[in-house]
């Protein structure tokens, strides 16, 4: 009983000093503005600080969809951003209407 007892207390202490890594989402539109950028990144940041993987998803609607190079742009200047602290795990790819790309803490 006592073995039992002192195993199950080792497993607590294990449990309480584990992080489990989560998949946060950051969204971007093709249009947005410098402040607005601004402000998600340091956002996107703060995850990857964190030890959270980050997926970045940029939003088509309309007509924007007829013009992907300007996403995949938006995209692009996400990852400079972050290039200190991050490495792209998946390349930005077009799923429907939205353009996804995964950032993971170096």
């Amino acid at each position: 009983g006592k073995f039992k007892f002192e195993q199950a207390k080792q497993a607590r202490l294990a449990k309480k000093k584990q992080h489990v890594i989560h998949l946060k989402e950051v969204k971007y539109r093709p249009g947005i503005d410098d402040h607005d950028f601004d402000t998600k990144t340091r956002h996107a940041r703060r995850f990857l600080e964190e030890g959270n993987k980050v997926k970045v998803t940029l939003m088509f609607r309309g007509r924007q969809i007829a013009h992907p190079e300007l996403g995949k742009a938006v995209v692009e200047r996400v990852s400079q951003e972050l290039a200190d602290l991050a490495k792209v795990e998946s390349a930005p790819t077009m799923e429907g209407k939205s353009m996804t790309m995964i950032l993971a803490p170096k």
